[in-house]
């Protein structure tokens, strides 16, 4: 099996918040990109995701109006999982949840093409336990990007221990080639970025919990002494504290080091629903807004 030596068409398996963010990259760039969700509910979600976000790329301007209507001309929405198969590059985007994610695998690896790439966005777990569901693990690889992806110019490129060197240099320029830096990073759970966020942001969460200091002068502290854009707690909440609690799991079972595991409040707070910005409630109130 050789793998595609350029990436023509892409498909995303999972249109949530990163799913369509990906999507929406990869038809900025000029690439057509099918996006596959699990039912017409979720489907609408992520068109009109994808739709807020463009019309918002025309206000700022960074799109003119027509080419906001060419990108959104090249994204397909669907619930059949069939229009994946012609993709060169297929990415899992769906929650971080481990059998979850082998499922959908197992499910890219049954119609796709031999020479299809497939890429996992997952931020945490071990790529080549995902490569399982694989018939072909030498053509998996990690593609992690960051939210919001539109945005956010890095991706990480996860190189698994059966990955081929030709895997990830068509991933590596098709990263490129959607106005992305990618990183290389090899395959342990948290990879580069989040292994070293994660005891970070768990620090000022405990250091919040103990009572040491109030969430703004924590945050504040982080901005005016570190020149960080966004203090620990408030960007706890924009990842998302049910996402933050999956990522810390995953690193505290890889490597058994206390800093990677989640504070009990961090528990309390995914049991009572205060996820974050995206619940409406996390360290802040957002209902307000």
């Amino acid at each position: 099996m050789t793998s595609a030596t350029e990436i023509k068409s892409v498909a995303v398996v999972g249109g949530g918040f990163m799913g369509s963010g990906i999507a929406e990259s990869v038809a900025v760039s000029g690439l057509p990109v099918v996006v596959r969700d699990v039912d017409h509910a979720s489907v609408a979600r992520a068109g009109t995701r994808i739709e807020d976000s463009l019309q918002r790329a025309v206000r700022r301007g960074k799109l003119d109006a027509a080419a906001a209507r060419e990108v959104r001309d090249r994204i397909e929405l669907t619930t059949d999982i069939s229009p994946v198969s012609a993709a060169d590059l297929v990415i899992e985007a769906v929650p971080e949840q481990e059998q979850l994610k082998l499922e959908v695998m197992h499910l890219i690896d049954e119609v796709v093409a031999d020479r299809a790439i497939i890429a996992s966005n997952t931020s945490s777990i071990p790529i080549a336990e995902l490569a399982q569901a694989v018939r072909n693990p030498s053509r998996v690889l990690g593609l992690h990007f960051f939210s919001p992806v539109p945005v956010m110019t890095l991706v990480e490129v996860v190189i698994a221990l059966d990955t081929s060197a030709e895997t990830v240099s068509v991933a590596k320029a098709f990263v490129g080639q959607i106005g992305k830096c990618p990183i290389e990073t090899k395959d342990r759970s948290g990879f580069i970025v989040n292994m070293l966020l994660v005891p970070y942001l768990m620090a000022a969460v405990r250091m919040f919990e103990e009572g040491f200091a109030s969430r703004e002068d924590i945050d504040t502290g982080m901005r005016l002494g570190c020149g960080h854009p966004m203090g620990p707690l408030r960007l706890c909440d924009f990842i998302g504290l049910d996402v933050l609690y999956a990522v810390c799991d995953s690193l505290y079972e890889e490597f058994k080091r206390d800093e990677y595991a989640p504070p009990p409040l961090l528990k309390r707070m995914v049991a009572s629903g205060r996820l974050g910005e995206k619940s409406g409630r996390g360290f802040y109130d957002y209902n307000s807004r």
